[in-house]
């Protein structure tokens, strides 16, 4: 059986989040349209996960499995817009201009389709390769989804690709409107968990 923990805000544990994100979504699509060099992606994605991480203490919470191989990033959301992250249009601004762009068209978009009621919204569901197939991240959602339904609260969330809308139908989630289509990218799936009563 999987152990998860939840990840307290302490030196060290937003770019170890970060990290393992940058790392699981390495060679998704929609990171290699953000930033198209591998080594470049390599470089900038783990420290703007981090970003996101360190903005999660403050406004959610983060579930990770013991080993670190695995973390679940979740919003709590009362349906107004989040706040930004602290700093981090800021230091977007500093990568060129053609990744800063890019960035920013992302988030209008998922701002645009993301849902205007109070939920949890799943920001980032990331495991490690060489620990992907093995159901840790179906650990890590049914971890969360029973507090949920005890709350009688939804969840949301964008899935980056088909393959991980899949895995996101099996666990109770249904689109919400169309797919968000990036200029040239590749589309990602806005999708809503409604709880389960007991």
């Amino acid at each position: 059986m999987t152990e998860i923990i939840r990840v307290h805000d302490a030196p060290g544990a937003a770019e170890m989040v970060g990290g393992v994100i940058g790392t699981a979504f390495h060679d998704l699509e929609v990171s290699a349209w953000i930033v198209p060099p591998e080594d470049d992606r390599r470089q900038i994605l783990p420290g703007f996960f981090s970003r996101h991480a360190g903005h999660a203490f403050a406004c959610g919470e983060i579930h990770a499995t013991a080993d670190g191989a695995a973390v679940a990033v979740w919003f709590h959301n009362d349906g107004s817009p989040l706040p930004p992250a602290p700093g981090l249009d800021e230091w977007v601004m500093t990568l060129k201009d053609v990744y800063a762009d890019r960035f920013a068209t992302l988030a209008e978009q998922m701002d645009e389709h993301h849902l205007h009621l109070p939920h949890h919204y799943l920001a980032y569901l990331a495991v490690l390769p060489e620990h992907q197939g093995r159901g840790i991240g179906s650990d890590l959602l049914r971890e969360h989804h029973r507090a949920l339904d005890a709350a009688g609260v939804p969840a949301y969330l964008e899935a980056s690709n088909a393959r991980s809308r899949e895995l996101y139908l099996r666990h109770g989630y249904r689109d919400v409107g169309d797919p968000m289509v990036l200029p040239d990218g590749p589309p990602m799936y806005p999708m809503m968990r409604m709880p389960k009563r007991a």
